[in-house]
């Protein structure tokens, strides 16, 4: 069974700051670069990919909220 819960946020004046430092972006492009090419990640690599795809995708999906409750 799943729950709705409202949660307050301060947010900051610029949205761009809901995404991943730059350093964990760059990881995540070698990791995702890397079975592009074809090489296999390890099981730890490919649970590190797939965490920070989640978390990734979880900033996007917090900002167009975010913009939306900003443009009204």
């Amino acid at each position: 069974m799943s729950q709705a819960i409202d949660i307050r946020l301060e947010v900051p004046d610029d949205l761009a700051a809901f995404c991943l430092p730059e350093g964990v972006q760059h990881r995540l492009q070698q990791l995702l670069d890397r079975q592009d090419q074809g090489e296999p990640l390890s099981a730890d690599e490919h649970h590190e990919a797939e965490g920070l795809v989640n978390l990734a995708e979880f900033f996007s999906l917090l900002r167009l909220r975010m913009e939306r409750i900003v443009r009204g």
